[in-house]
């Protein structure tokens, strides 16, 4: 860094918020290997995963591991911060 110009506090990149569906109910004791993602059972049977996905590869490896448990993806949504409860959701078309 140069003489004179100051360190940003804000990240120019900062994780983004995401809201990932399942099928099924996900007991809480998966939430490290979910990397800290919030697991919230619905009322409906199915699993929401919410919270902060660093890059795409993470993202990614967030979606090999609810491969590899066999449970079918709902629906992948990226939201603001501020929309994490309200999110409109739009489900994947069949089953992945």
């Amino acid at each position: 860094m140069m003489s004179g110009e100051q360190k940003s506090e804000r990240d120019p990149h900062p994780p983004k918020i995401f809201q990932i569906r399942i099928r099924g109910h996900l007991s809480k004791q998966w939430t490290d290997w979910f990397e800290g993602l919030t697991i919230t059972l619905e009322e409906d049977g199915n699993t929401l995963l919410n919270g902060p996905v660093v890059d795409q590869s993470a993202l990614h490896g967030i979606l090999k591991r609810i491969r590899d448990l066999g449970m079918p993806l709902l629906s992948v949504n990226s939201v603001d911060a501020d929309q994490t409860t309200n999110a409109n959701i739009d489900p994947v078309i069949g089953d992945v």
